[in-house]
């Protein structure tokens, strides 16, 4: 039976920490010198990356060497890919309106605002949901049928979410497109197949860290987490709530799964 190192994955949460905030603040930095807070986006990847890298060096010697690597680069390639696809998707725009209007609400500086209510909220979420990347470090026992079955998720969910991008992407580039709702692809069998992968992907993580029973009930709250912003959080929510007066999309909506996979109506 594999056990977690508790007292190792205590101190680990400091460095995750100080991984984040270091993300965060660096961000928050290059965005005032450009007067862009959209670029936190990107940052939310990026800042998943170096929890995990940072965990995985600070977990040498304590547990196993296969799960550390393993979560590691998973983490990497889910956290990587998606800031890249951000960085690109963004890339010549203003401001997010999302933000154009939380700043608005500043009662002072907007960019002091912006630190408090963005910038250090996304790093605490960050700390919160990353645990099982943090404690599948720290976790001692070989990789298990269990937490395969895990990888195989993580996997799965990177793949369909970048091709959802890939899709939804290839669909705006196309001029007779424009003003039309996008409903091919796997876009015909969820309204979200982005935040679907990544519910997959911290799913998945999760179960890497399952194989210690301590681990599995210590983080379980972050892919739980996880599920509550991409479903009715700030992910799909908020998203459809922008989406509802676009001719069209009540009827897509309607022959459309709002989440989890299924062949339209």
């Amino acid at each position: 039976m594999s056990g977690l190192d508790w007292s190792a994955f205590a101190a680990n949460l400091g460095w995750a920490a100080a991984a984040s905030l270091a993300v965060m603040l660096v961000t928050f930095a290059v965005a005032v010198r450009r007067g862009l807070h959209r670029i936190v986006d990107v940052a939310w990847g990026v800042a998943f990356t170096a929890v995990a890298v940072v965990s995985c060096v600070a977990s040498a010697g304590s547990g196993d060497p296969g799960r550390r690597y393993l979560v590691t680069v998973l983490t990497a390639v889910w956290g990587l890919r998606l800031a890249l696809h951000i960085a690109r998707r963004g890339r010549g725009h203003g401001e997010d309106p999302r933000y154009e209007r939380l700043l608005a609400k500043a009662p002072g500086s907007r960019n002091l605002y912006a630190l408090r209510m963005v910038y250090l909220v996304q790093g605490a979420l960050v700390w919160l949901v990353s645990l099982p990347v943090q404690a599948a470090q720290y976790v001692s026992g070989p990789v298990s049928t269990f937490a395969a079955v895990g990888a195989v998720l993580v996997v799965s969910g990177v793949c369909f979410e970048a091709v959802g991008d890939a899709q939804l992407a290839q669909f705006r580039a196309d001029p007779a497109h424009r003003g039309r709702i996008m409903d091919t692809g796997l876009w015909s069998w969820t309204r979200h197949p982005n935040y679907f992968g990544d519910f997959c992907v911290w799913w998945g993580l999760y179960l890497i860290a399952c194989d210690a029973a301590g681990a599995a009930a210590a983080t379980v709250v972050s892919p739980l987490v996880m599920s509550y912003l991409l479903i009715w959080g700030s992910g799909k929510r908020l998203l459809e709530r922008h989406m509802a007066e676009r001719p069209g999309y009540a009827e897509y909506m309607a022959r459309t799964s709002g989440f989890f996979p299924r062949p339209p109506k």
